[in-house]
């Protein structure tokens, strides 16, 4: 027999907790309980118990009744039957299952305590707004921005700018190789863009891709308008439907 406990033990709520300290203390697993072993700490550590709680000794004696039951069908011979052989139950199936369930919901309680814990370290304030946040106001409408204007109505004119940029490939020219102009960034194009608007008060959208000699360089001068457009040195305006989209200059 494994040596008696130690005294200086701590308290345990219930014979369940009680159980668990020694299945760990004894490094089994609570699959497969020595029951001879555990049942002899068990009932040493209750011998030295000091409870004057009737209903907390009487919960730890009803426990020792147990073990010392399954003790005593683990130590009985097993019974076979002459015509069939049954699967018997081991009689620790049920204290398995029990002490499973309350280490289930004693971990839960230890992390909610723990939670509890840490919570209170955190402070919550009422969600406020700087007045420079607040008093913003955009310099820019974008309703006057785009006033008349559509993202489906800017798509079209721009697949139309496309299709002409396309039919104006010379198809026999084309198959000799092409000499390719260098890239032009969106910085270089909406600078061209700025300083045309600055000599131009009205023009046309559609004019503005004329000299465009790629698909690329269409992109990019296309982006550069709704760049202009969002800072607010141009302004567009269609006065028809399918008509041609007018630009107006908001520079100097």
């Amino acid at each position: 027999m494994e040596e008696a406990l130690d005294v200086s033990l701590p308290a345990f709520s219930g014979p369940l907790e009680l159980l668990l300290h020694l299945i760990e203390k004894n490094k089994v697993s609570i699959y497969d309980i020595p029951i001879a072993e555990i049942t002899d700490q068990y009932l040493a550590y209750i011998d030295r118990m000091e409870e004057t709680d009737l209903d907390t000794m009487s919960a730890f004696i009803v426990m020792a009744s147990t073990l010392l039951s399954i003790k005593a069908k683990m130590l009985l011979p097993e019974k076979k039957s002459d015509d069939e052989e049954e699967e018997e139950t081991d009689p620790r199936q049920e204290l398995i299952d029990a002490l499973l369930e309350y280490k289930m919901y004693h971990e839960l309680a230890g992390e909610l305590k723990e939670r509890e814990g840490s919570a209170g370290l955190v402070l919550y304030k009422e969600p406020t707004i700087p007045a420079e946040v607040k008093n913003y106001e955009a310099p820019i409408d974008p309703a006057e921005l785009l006033e008349g204007v559509t993202l489906k109505k800017l798509n079209t004119v721009f697949n139309e700018i496309l299709k002409r940029q396309k039919e104006r490939v010379d198809p026999i020219r084309s198959k000799f190789g092409s000499i390719k102009k260098e890239k032009v960034s969106l910085e270089e194009k909406t600078g061209e863009l700025l300083t045309f608007a600055k000599s131009h008060q009205h023009f046309s959208f559609k004019n503005l891709f004329d000299k465009a000699v790629s698909k690329t360089e269409v992109i990019v001068t296309f982006l550069a308008v709704l760049e202009l457009m969002k800072t607010g040195k141009i302004k567009a305006r269609q006065e028809e439907i399918f008509g041609d989209i007018e630009m107006e200059s908001q520079v100097a």
